[in-house]
């Protein structure tokens, strides 16, 4: 069951990843101008939103590779988790040196929080699931 949910959340970060990068290329001013709080960061600027794009199109991938690839699940899984992390710690940095408001870290949660945080939860039941099949087939 954890198995099939894991790969679930795994599956579907990685479809609005995809979905998510492709929007920020193909119409970054409509990104810029369409999610919320993103215009009190600073000025629109194109190629910086279609290079984040890029990162998103590899999280997603990478999630939807190691959710079809159980062998290096916990190694596709691991990269694009840390650089959601990161991502959300710096969101986190901003309002601890007053950049934002802490209302930024409410308003941002669902697609910055939350993401890094399912992330990180589905990387290490990979990691934990990959060493009881390392172990399991020792015992063979």
């Amino acid at each position: 069951m954890l198995r099939k949910t894991c790969v679930g959340i795994a599956c579907l970060m990685g479809v609005l990843a995809i979905g998510n990068g492709l929007y920020m290329l193909y119409t970054p001013a409509n990104w810029y101008f369409a999610v919320p709080g993103v215009t009190t960061t600073g000025p629109f600027n194109q190629h910086f939103i279609r290079d984040i794009g890029l990162i998103f199109l590899f999280v997603g991938t990478a999630y939807l590779c190691g959710a079809g690839k159980p062998a290096l699940r916990t190694a596709l899984w691991t990269a694009p988790s840390l650089w959601l992390s990161g991502h959300a710690l710096f969101h986190f940095w901003e309002v601890a040196v007053g950049i934002c408001g802490p209302s930024a870290l409410v308003r941002d949660f669902p697609a910055v929080t939350l993401p890094a945080a399912l992330g990180i939860f589905i990387t290490l039941w990979a990691m934990g699931d990959g060493r009881r099949a390392v172990s399991t087939a020792a015992t063979r």
